[in-house]
């Protein structure tokens, strides 16, 4: 059965998006991801909302423990994984990669963004484990 989100799942997208827009609006497409991700600290903590970058995920089989370097890109508030893209073909395989991070890392709520796109609301992808 389907859980909602939480208040501060949805607070914090509401945020992520916002912030994305406001990045993409200003720099528009066509720089590094860096460059974004970058913005996207100084935005969140304007904010004042916590958050880790490039956060290990340890990956777990049974009793064996594999830190193999899957790396997040950025998770929000222990809540939302948020990963940047910055490239013009959108491939499928990112959207494996979030829902991936998002069981081994037990969160629900991610996102992809992909600032290589004329509008922003079209590289912006949210995704519900």
């Amino acid at each position: 059965m389907y859980k909602l989100l939480s208040e501060q799942e949805e607070f914090l997208a509401s945020e992520i998006v916002d912030i994305a827009i406001k990045i993409h609006k200003e720099l528009g497409p066509g720089l590094l991801e860096s460059v974004y991700a970058k913005c996207f600290y100084y935005e969140l903590n304007q904010r004042e909302i916590p958050f880790q970058k490039e956060k290990e995920v340890p990956i777990i089989y049974q009793a064996l423990k594999i830190d193999d370097g899957l790396r997040l890109d950025l998770l929000v508030d222990n809540l939302v994984i948020v990963e940047f893209k910055a490239q013009e073909n959108y491939h499928p395989v990112w959207e494996a990669q979030i829902l991936s991070y998002l069981k081994l890392s037990q969160k629900r709520l991610g996102f992809l963004l992909n600032f290589h796109v004329p509008l922003m609301k079209e590289g912006i992808k949210r995704l519900i484990l």
